[in-house]
């Protein structure tokens, strides 16, 4: 098992939750619950990349340092 507070330790970012469709007033309202939401899922897609990026960094051997 691992240690959450190891270097190693890193879980895959979740979304944001949606709002919930009834929440939204209708009134126009600057940012709407819906844009909140949309920039939220923008900075998850950024971040799920540069997890991804992470991962597959990690499943990449490393080469060898040169011998003398």
């Amino acid at each position: 098992m691992s240690d959450p507070a190891s270097p190693d330790h890193d879980p895959m970012p979740l979304p944001p939750e949606p709002p919930d469709i009834n929440a939204c007033c209708g009134s126009g309202c600057d940012p709407c619950i819906f844009d909140t939401h949309d920039l939220a899922m923008a900075d998850h897609r950024q971040a799920l990349r540069a997890w991804q990026t992470r991962q597959a960094l990690k499943d990449t051997p490393q080469a060898a340092p040169p011998t003398a």
